[in-house]
């Protein structure tokens, strides 16, 4: 029987088959988490095109903002943007030795009623144009006020003439005058340094004085000015309403008189006073100011108002 012999034949491995992945689909499936886009991923004209628009914003803001910084400032360093200049008031003050009349600031009213800078008067423009000062002008356009007074003598007042051998002096203003005789007397000085007057005439409002102290008001460039504003705030001692006419304007040892009379009314009824200032210059800081004012009703004693003003002495 014949033999068989098994052999075993060489074997060798298998080749392995790789098969490629198919490719990522750009597309998320449904839910597949979102990929998110990376600036790289973007094409460069793209990119350039967003710098472009970001560097014109940039630009047109700082441009902007120049611009408000010029806009809000002046042509010279320090200065202020002008505004509306209000008109000064020229409605009667009150009385007293300093009266100043609160004011609504520009700001703070309505638009409908901000101030408007009427044109100025004639009297108002030469007054200016003459280098006057603020409170001068103020003074001048002031209805009351019939302007600068033209120079005149003080001539002598009807009335009969008093003796006056006392003296008074005023050491606070730094002169002395009359003490007038009576029925003449003197009275509570305040708020003036000293004061003389008459009886009070039954049924009327305003009684005669004669006063001293030191001007209540600014001192101006020149004693003509100074009692001009002077003769303005003796206004405060005269009925409401009263208006000046000059008498008189000339000049004084160390000083300036004025004489004027004050019209007004008295329940309906036209009244007026005789009444005089004077303004002089003294050591002390401020120039003395008399004031003499005496009504119609008192008429016979005008003539005290020269015998006053002519006893002024400077001590």
């Amino acid at each position: 029987m014949p033999a068989y012999v098994t052999a075993e034949a060489d074997t060798s491995e298998l080749p392995k088959v790789e098969v490629d992945s198919p490719p990522r689909s750009s597309v998320n499936l449904p839910g597949s988490p979102v990929r998110r886009s990376r600036i790289g991923d973007l094409p460069m004209r793209v990119i350039y095109r967003i710098l472009a628009v970001v560097t014109a914003v940039a630009v047109a803001a700082v441009a902007a903002v120049v611009g408000l910084v010029y806009s809000g400032s002046s042509g010279q360093p320090g200065e202020e943007a002008s505004g509306p200049i209000a008109a000064p008031s020229a409605a009667t003050p009150s009385p007293g030795f300093s009266s100043p009349t609160p004011s609504l600031p520009a700001s703070d009213l309505p638009a409908s009623e901000s101030p408007v800078s009427p044109s100025p008067s004639p009297a108002v423009s030469a007054a200016g144009a003459q280098g006057r000062s603020a409170a001068v002008v103020v003074a001048l356009s002031d209805p009351r006020i019939p302007g600068m007074p033209d120079d005149k003598r003080f001539a002598r007042l009807p009335g009969k003439e008093h003796s006056a051998k006392l003296r008074l002096r005023d050491d606070r203003s730094g002169v002395s005058l009359a003490r007038l005789a009576k029925p003449w007397k003197t009275y509570g000085a305040a708020p003036f340094s000293t004061k003389q007057v008459l009886p009070e005439v039954k049924g009327e409002v305003t009684r005669a004085m004669l006063v001293s102290c030191p001007v209540p008001i600014k001192v101006q460039a020149t004693p003509r000015e100074t009692a001009l504003l002077a003769a303005r705030w003796t206004l405060n001692h005269h009925p409401r309403g009263g208006e000046i006419a000059w008498t008189a304007s000339q000049p004084i040892k160390d000083g300036w008189l004025l004489a004027y009379r004050v019209k007004y009314k008295v329940k309906t009824k036209t009244r007026f006073s005789m009444a005089a200032v004077a303004v002089m210059e003294v050591p002390g800081e401020k120039p003395a100011m008399v004031f003499v004012t005496i009504p119609d009703a008192q008429r016979a004693y005008w003539r005290d108002i020269n015998t006053a003003i002519s006893s002024i002495r400077v001590e």
